[in-house]
């Protein structure tokens, strides 16, 4: 079982950090901008033409992570993280690259992309 990845990302700038271990206080010390950074909820279904689940193919003990979508200056997959309960992996972005990568397979993972435009997105590894 994979551990969840856990962002927090600020409504007013956008910054956006990633929590080793989350608060779970009513009065929680997480802010940006004099404000509560928001939790990230990642989607797994994909109801538009344009794709951002991740799509994966394991190749012996590999697994080639893709994430067919466009990588246009304003709208790109900006990561593709590959997340177990011992190990975390993140290949970055740029517009004009192909959104794809490798990981060591680990049965078990999940696997989550961010598109600059429509958030966070995952699949669980088989």
């Amino acid at each position: 079982m994979a551990r969840e990845l856990i962002l927090r990302k600020c409504k007013s700038c956008g910054a956006m950090v990633k929590v080793i271990k989350d608060c779970h206080s009513d009065e929680c010390g997480i802010r940006c901008c004099g404000e509560q950074m928001n939790v990230v909820m990642p989607n797994s279904v994909d109801a538009a033409v344009e794709k951002h689940v991740p799509e994966y193919k394991v190749d012996g003990d590999k697994i080639i992570v893709k994430v067919n979508h466009v990588m246009e200056e304003d709208h790109y997959i900006e990561w593709i993280s590959m997340v177990s309960d011992k190990q975390e992996c993140t290949k970055y972005f740029k517009p004009g690259e192909v959104a794809e990568t490798k990981f060591h397979y680990i049965p078990g993972s999940t696997l989550y992309a961010y598109c600059n435009k429509h958030s966070l997105w995952k699949k669980d590894v088989e």
